[in-house]
């Protein structure tokens, strides 16, 4: 069965943060505008990401910040400077929600929560006319519409212009799965293969080591790709042991250079200095001391200070000739390589890499090729590291995408003519992307 909806200036397919900016774009310019989502309500991801506190952006200066973005810098930099850091706290600030910078420079609610914006946010919506569609699943387009299924029902849905902020792949049961690629790229859209972003990665783990230590977070190291040379220097942190391999903030903020790795090798090697604050001539003077007089464990508990996980971890990974040699000792302490095997599933991962190339896109986000068709979000091709980054672009492409499509849709409603006025020849198809 096949019911319709009213005609729309902009429909927005996707109801997380991008597709939510969208809609206000798109509303503040005088559009009718639509939000369709797959799940029972919209926002989901956005109220997991405030589980453990929203981390809304980052307060360190634009040059860095747009450093993050890699090499999606230039597509990005554009979108993010037109929509800063600052103006995303002024927005949550114009929802009643104040926000403040924490000791990492992150950007956080003043409550740590992200359902009162997020309540808040929807009310203005509706407020300022935007109609919420949910349990509406995107199919794609035939001919001039858009088609969804709802229940038992394909419901086609016209609009003059069409915002697709539909995710990536990653926490599928919050509504992101990722279908939306065979899709586009059945109808000619360039899209990048989505790949894990911010994920752990998989290593081969005794018995032993994961039984005992699976968990265990290994607390003030640094680590690098090994091989990157972009990266000669290792990034301090944390991250934690599990079953399977290694997690974590330190894990994540190396992911795209680990996981590109792999890629080229199908291995990767994570670097680990356990003693960053120690020198390695220290640290060999040190052992040296110990060695002969004590055990391994003892010399390393009295050379070094290392205990628990950390010694256990030297144990995994080097052999007993290592271990036994002082000078070997401290240079694998400073330096010791962790193979990776393979990243977790992408349905684990906090973000994903790849989707829709800026290639195909202009500098307004619409499908070259598509006219009135704009993409936003994560499902463009960009990743970042956790920190504020990954809300920062989605709330940045989602706000130029909106107001582009307003803009469309002003261009493309019907004028009023008067009886003398000779009528146009024809006109373009503005959702001519049927699968």
């Amino acid at each position: 069965m096949k019911t319709s909806q009213p005609e729309f200036d902009v429909a927005v397919v996707g109801g997380g943060p991008a597709g939510l900016m969208a809609a206000d774009a798109a509303a503040a310019a005088g559009a009718k505008v639509a939000v369709f989502d797959a799940m029972p309500s919209v926002g989901r991801k956005f109220l997991l990401a405030g589980k453990g506190g929203l981390n809304l952006t980052h307060s360190e200066l634009l040059p860095a910040f747009l450093g993050r973005f890699e090499a999606a810098q230039p597509a990005l930099a554009p979108l993010i400077n037109d929509y800063p850091p600052d103006q995303l706290r002024a927005f949550a600030q114009s929802l009643g929600i104040d926000t403040f910078v924490g000791s990492s420079g992150r950007v956080f609610p003043q409550d740590m929560k992200s359902a009162p914006m997020l309540r808040r946010w929807l009310q203005r919506l509706r407020a300022q006319g935007v109609s919420f569609f949910v349990r509406h699943r995107w199919l794609g387009f035939e001919k001039n519409a858009l088609q969804f299924a709802h229940g038992d029902a394909i419901t086609q849905v016209t609009a003059r212009a069409t915002v697709l902020a539909l995710g990536g792949a990653s926490w599928p049961q919050l509504g992101s799965d990722g279908r939306w690629v065979e899709t586009l790229s059945a109808a000619g859209v360039a899209v990048t293969p989505l790949a894990p972003a911010n994920c752990g990665f998989e290593c081969e783990w005794s018995e032993f080591f994961k039984t005992h230590f699976a968990g265990e977070p290994l607390k003030a190291v640094a680590a690098r790709c090994k091989g990157d040379e972009s990266m000669p220097k290792p990034r301090r942190g944390e991250f934690i042991v599990t079953e399977s391999g290694v997690e974590g903030s330190l894990v994540y903020a190396l992911s795209s250079r680990l996981r590109r790795a792999l890629q080229a090798r199908g291995v990767a090697t994570l670097e680990l200095d356990l003693l960053p604050d120690t020198e390695l001539a220290a640290l060999n003077r040190a052992l040296a001391i110990q060695a002969g007089k004590r055990s391994v464990a003892e010399q390393l508990r009295r050379g070094a200070a290392i205990t628990g996980v950390k010694a256990a971890l030297l144990r995994e990974v080097l052999p007993k000739s290592t271990l036994a040699n002082p000078a070997l000792l401290a240079a694998a302490i400073k330096a010791l390589p962790v193979t990776l095997h393979a990243t977790r599933p992408i349905a684990e991962a906090i973000s994903t890499a790849g989707g829709v190339a800026f290639a195909g896109l202009d500098e307004q986000l619409m499908l070259s090729g598509h006219p009135g068709i704009f993409c936003a979000g994560e499902m463009l091709d960009w990743e970042a590291p956790t920190g504020g980054y990954l809300l920062s672009a989605c709330f940045a492409t989602g706000q130029r995408a909106g107001a582009a499509a307003a803009v469309w849709a002003a261009k493309a409603a019907p004028k009023k003519r008067s009886r003398k006025a000779k009528p146009p020849a024809g006109g373009n198809d503005s959702t001519d992307l049927a699968p």
